[in-house]
């Protein structure tokens, strides 16, 4: 087949890359030039140029043709904005997710020609077709599956995305870029939001929204306690980077319009949820599934939850899990899963 691969200069996408020429594909590698550093060069090197060098190792080793796609205006109107509109309304976003529906699977599907039968990632997924149907299912490695991210894509994304690594786990793709000798063979696997590379999180939020002096006060005693420079920095269930003594602290609540963080010792169990609302949903087959039992994640991880479903007005769903959870943050994703299948997902609502 002709195959265009998204490559972005780490482990994974090489290994992808490689497998599918050891296949005998006709491989195109094309690096999604994404990363906004250009508006923060303020803060140092791009690691984009980093990405583009193990890349073009990787594709010169390879003999392979690689091209650059330059979809920064594309990825600011589709997941920057909503991403910091997320942030401004004190919910906790997952731009990811749509890096993949509307960016990777989506915008790319449109500029790419028309004769490349795939498109190709180093995500660790598997897709199989029944009856007419692309099925999304787990990849075998439970920590790093990455069906949450890709549970909204459509059946026409599916029926062109391959995942080479969908049937292997990390020690079999770290054993296989040695193997194949690849000059990013020992490169660490990048961590944090996908368009913002080497540039902290709260460097983005403090560019984009400022900082705003607020109190954080302890939920129990309504003490306060310190402060912080914005709501938005903070998500709930957070227990890190508080900069308060006599921990461990944890992001209990937020209130908004007043500028304050709830903080507690505790990770509250009279905070947590059981239950939860969610709405906005992609259904990968294009069908509602029946009301009962699944299983569901809250966010990115090898945690499930046992759950069930309802459906109430304008398609929205109460779900109810099994172990109540003081995490669950309005704006993040629940991804519903029946066994090892991916049926899609929804935005977690407002309280």
């Amino acid at each position: 087949m002709k195959i265009a691969v998204l490559a972005s200069g780490g482990v994974d996408s090489s290994v992808a890359l490689r497998l599918l020429k050891e296949e005998g594909h006709d491989i195109t590698a094309f690096y999604l030039k994404i990363w906004l550093q250009d508006e923060f060069s303020f803060l140092g090197d791009c690691p984009w140029e980093e990405d583009l060098s193990y890349i073009r190792a990787v594709c010169k080793q390879a003999e392979i043709p690689f091209e650059v796609l330059n979809l920064q205006t594309e990825y600011w109107d589709s997941v920057v904005k909503y991403t910091i509109e997320e942030i401004r309304e004190g919910r906790t976003p997952n731009p990811d997710i749509f890096c993949n529906s509307l960016i990777k699977f989506g915008q790319f599907y449109d500029k790419i020609d028309k004769s490349f039968e795939k498109v190709a990632t180093g995500h660790y997924a598997l897709v199989e077709k029944r009856v007419n149907k692309f099925i999304l299912k787990q990849a075998p490695d439970p920590v790093k599956d990455q069906t949450y991210f890709l549970a909204y894509l459509t059946q026409t994304q599916l029926s062109r995305a391959l995942f080479p690594l969908g049937h292997l786990d990390k020690k079999q793709v770290r054993t296989l870029a040695q193997k194949f000798d690849l000059p990013n063979k020992e490169r660490k696997d990048s961590q944090g939001i996908c368009f913002l590379g080497q540039i902290k999180f709260n460097e983005f939020v403090k560019h984009h929204l400022g900082e705003i002096k607020g109190e954080i006060v302890e939920y129990e005693t309504n003490k306060k306690l310190g402060e912080h420079n914005g709501y938005y920095f903070y998500t709930i269930g957070q227990r890190s980077g508080l900069g308060l003594s006599g921990g461990p602290w944890y992001v209990v609540k937020k209130d908004i319009a007043k500028n304050i963080i709830y903080i507690s010792r505790e990770n509250l169990s009279h905070r947590s949820r059981s239950e939860f609302y969610a709405g906005k949903f992609n259904w990968i087959k294009n069908e509602l599934p029946a009301e009962g039992n699944y299983n569901v994640k809250i966010r990115h991880g090898a945690r499930f939850y046992n759950c069930n479903i309802s459906f109430v007005e304008n398609e929205n769903a109460l779900i109810k899990i099994d172990v109540p959870d003081q995490g669950i943050a309005p704006g993040q994703f629940a991804v519903i899963y029946d066994n090892d299948e991916c049926l899609g997902g929804g935005v977690i609502l407002s309280d």
